[in-house]
């Protein structure tokens, strides 16, 4: 029986593969576009912790259901202050911001 070997890669190396390496713009437009994907299933995780919908969490926090729907599913930009607000006081958390090379 013949088996093929498939080389298994790393992480990286298929983002290297894909994207580019760090740095050039292909690759930073890749690492953009994952944080705000990643800040919008946070906030749902967060949402449905609290056993909140999407209108509860609207609600509380000054906005609307569909714009809440669009910062989970990452098709809306979010300003720092409407996150802030969603954060404090939809969700009743506190937001941790760092900076890193």
């Amino acid at each position: 029986m013949k088996t093929d070997k498939k080389k298994i890669t790393s992480f990286t190396e298929h983002l290297n593969a894909q994207y580019g390496k760090k740095g050039t713009e292909t690759r930073e437009k890749y690492e953009e576009e994952y944080e705000v994907f990643e800040l919008g299933v946070m906030l749902q995780e967060m949402r449905k912790e609290r056993g909140m919908t999407q209108e509860q969490l609207a609600l509380k926090c000054g906005t609307t259901k569909s714009y809440i729907s669009k910062i989970e599913n990452n098709t809306s930009d979010i300003r720092l202050s409407t996150l802030m607000r969603i954060v404090r006081l939809g969700l009743e958390g506190h937001l941790k911001l760092s900076l890193t090379e």
